[in-house]
């Protein structure tokens, strides 16, 4: 979490309207936050944790709608790749988690895996609509 949180220190330290920017991140972190909230609370996540997402995926979530824009404009492009991406990539990286004991599937691998690409083909290509919509006028 140290890294997260130093990069998005980096990242509102490097852009010259903080508020702005805040607000422009705001609706990709929140939505992230909730699709994990919601997902926790039918049981596709379990993270042993005394809240329902613990903090390290909500610095994450925020850290990820910084790079959204900027670092992934490219592939927000084309919502077809974008849709691929979060039905490959996304579930995958929830997987390497559980793998690595940040996370538990209680459903089991293969039927939170299906929930999750599912839920990501949809989610990315808006996520991406939700961060250029809120990007500043040029």
């Amino acid at each position: 979490m140290p890294v997260a949180l130093l990069s998005l220190a980096l990242h509102f330290y490097l852009v010259a309207d903080r508020g702005g920017e805040f607000r422009r991140l705001l609706p990709v972190a929140m939505a992230g936050i909730t699709v994990d909230v919601v997902l926790t609370l039918t049981g596709v996540f379990d993270f042993d944790t005394a809240t329902i997402v613990p903090l390290w995926l909500i610095v994450l979530w925020w850290v990820f709608a910084a790079a959204i824009y900027r670092s992934f404009a490219k592939i927000g492009q084309s919502l077809w790749l974008a849709a691929a991406l979060g039905g490959i990539a996304v579930p995958f990286n929830y997987m390497v988690g559980a793998g690595l004991g940040a996370v538990s599937l209680p459903l089991g691998q293969v039927a939170s895996a299906v929930v999750l690409v599912a839920v990501w083909i949809c989610l990315l290509p808006l996520l991406y609509r939700i961060s250029h919509r809120m990007a500043p006028a040029s």
